[in-house]
């Protein structure tokens, strides 16, 4: 099955930058709409951003304005670039995709998660 594997995490004082990348284990695999979303511990899952094939993006009002989404290679690969970053940014963060491949075990088209990559912001 396919995976995602994220990169581009790690220390960053407030104000700095970091791009976080999302590659899909198969080259040109096309997934449909892509997302990130980020967690810190004691707190449900957040959607940050997301883009679809259509091209279509939304983000969360705490990012708009300081990250972009992207996807780029053949649409196998999202990125996010953060901008501005501030300590209240500090999560693990996560990337998803939807397959276009149905899966007859589960009977669902499914989303595959990357395994996170951390993002801390402190001076």
């Amino acid at each position: 099955q396919v995976q995602l594997v994220e990169s581009g995490g790690g220390l960053v004082q407030p104000g700095g930058s970091l791009r976080l990348t999302c590659v899909a284990s198969v080259w040109d695999f096309v997934f449909e709409d892509m997302r990130w979303f980020r967690q810190t511990p004691g707190k449900e899952r957040e959607l940050v951003a997301s883009i679809a094939r259509s091209g279509r993006i939304d983000y969360a009002d705490s990012v708009r304005g300081r990250f972009t989404i992207s996807r780029d290679n053949g649409e196998s690969t999202v990125n996010l670039q953060m901008n501005s970053l501030r300590p209240e940014d500090t999560a693990v963060y996560y990337c998803n995709g939807d397959s276009p491949v149905w899966d007859r075990a589960t009977m669902t088209f499914p989303t595959i998660w990357g395994q996170g990559t951390q993002v801390t912001v402190s001076s």
